[in-house]
């Protein structure tokens, strides 16, 4: 399903003055595969409440624990559900029930590397030729770990990083961890040097706020230094009253819609950046950083959406939600629950009543209040 990419030393990132890279031409190629899991489905595909295939992708929250307090994560701002790591038990029942889940993504509301089997958990989806990715803080990257997740064969692994220096990065996550976070990165490439391991793809990620789109040229040049091939710009997904007066996740923060000519030239500016480091720069959702933050235009952009019937989100508590972006969007999960994968089988869910009335509501002018603003490309 995936091009493995070799993680290149720094010196042989560039290859031409304005290509990208090997490594970052073959991201190019995979982001461009990925793109299915946010395209509208065919003129000719019928979509109904009641889906017509099985999942194959699944989003399992190993832990909704995390060791940050970001300002922009409703986590740090509210109670969502009693503190858990996905019991062994129901992780492995999850990936049994489906034969044909191509991709597992390993985090939700929490740090997966809190999870002291994460590698574990990596090489029995492995064990079953599934593509596992997940993102990280990068705080709890070490030799051992890093080795670990190496050897277990995980496919990708994306750092949220969100500023190019201390200070700021401080500002966004909440505590200092930024000089730790880019030499635990840094040994990490040079580790999968040291090994000959081509995966998992490293990518750096910063969430696109006013207040840090100032970043962004050297944010690339930093992924550049520590042999990281790709870098995303991540829209920002905020509540239409902040849960926090110290809250980041807030409308006059978000660059979607209302970029400035100074926020636009920067933008620009890390493009270029990239293009003369050989450095892929992306957007969530396979899209490019400039059409991230404009709307898509449509009367019912929600319509566009096909999660709910291509993939599952699963929380620590197995409570079943209709993707990554809904914990964001609405205070609390009651209004976007679906089902309990403690208490049922997920084929049960997933054409259950619930399941079809979420469904049914997107293939209408009136769709789940979880639903109503999402600009869909959101998160890979």
């Amino acid at each position: 399903m995936s091009t493995l990419l070799p993680i290149i030393p720094p010196d042989d990132l560039l290859r031409e003055k304005e290509g990208l890279s090997p490594a970052a031409q073959r991201a190019e190629e995979e982001k461009n595969r990925m793109r299915r899991y946010f395209e509208k489905p065919e003129a000719d595909a019928h979509l109904a409440p009641v889906a017509a295939q099985e999942p194959v992708c699944l989003y399992l929250e190993t832990t909704n624990r995390c060791n940050l307090l970001c300002t922009t994560c409703p986590r740090t701002y509210e109670d969502l559900e009693p503190e858990a790591d996905m019991p062994w038990e129901l992780f492995t029942s999850l990936i049994d029930q489906y034969s044909n889940i191509a991709r597992v993504v390993l985090h939700g509301i929490g740090e997966p590397m809190l999870v002291k089997d994460i590698a574990q958990r990596v090489k029995y989806l492995k064990d079953r030729n599934i593509y596992v990715l997940f993102n990280t803080n990068g705080t709890l990257l070490t030799e051992a770990n890093g080795r670990a997740l190496i050897e277990a064969g995980l496919d990708e692994l994306r750092v949220s990083l969100d500023a190019a220096e201390s200070e700021v990065f401080q500002m966004v996550r909440g505590k200092d961890f930024f000089d730790k976070i880019v030499a635990n990165v840094r040994n990490f490439t040079r580790l999968q040097r040291d090994m000959d391991a081509p995966r998992p793809r490293v990518s750096l990620w910063l969430t696109g706020l006013r207040e840090t789109v100032d970043q962004l040229p050297n944010f690339v040049r930093l992924a550049y230094s520590i042999g990281v091939t790709e870098v995303y710009l991540q829209r920002l997904v905020f509540f239409d009253v902040p849960m926090d007066e110290h809250s980041l996740a807030r409308a006059e923060s978000a660059l979607f819609e209302h970029t400035t000519e100074r926020e636009e030239a920067l933008i620009c500016e890390a493009e270029s950046v990239a293009r003369e480091l050989g450095v892929m720069f992306s957007a969530s959702g396979a899209v490019d950083p400039g059409e991230s933050i404009k709307m898509q235009r449509s009367d019912s952009p929600w319509s566009l959406c096909r999660r709910p019937w291509s993939l599952m989100y699963i929380t620590a508590n197995g409570r079943v939600l209709p993707c990554c972006i809904a914990p964001f969007s609405m205070k609390g999960y009651d209004s976007f629950t679906l089902g309990d994968a403690t208490q049922g089988s997920l084929r049960e869910i997933w054409n259950g009543a619930e399941y079809q009335r979420f469904r049914e509501g997107l293939l209408t002018s009136a769709p789940p209040p979880a639903c109503a603003n999402c600009g869909l490309r959101w998160s890979l």
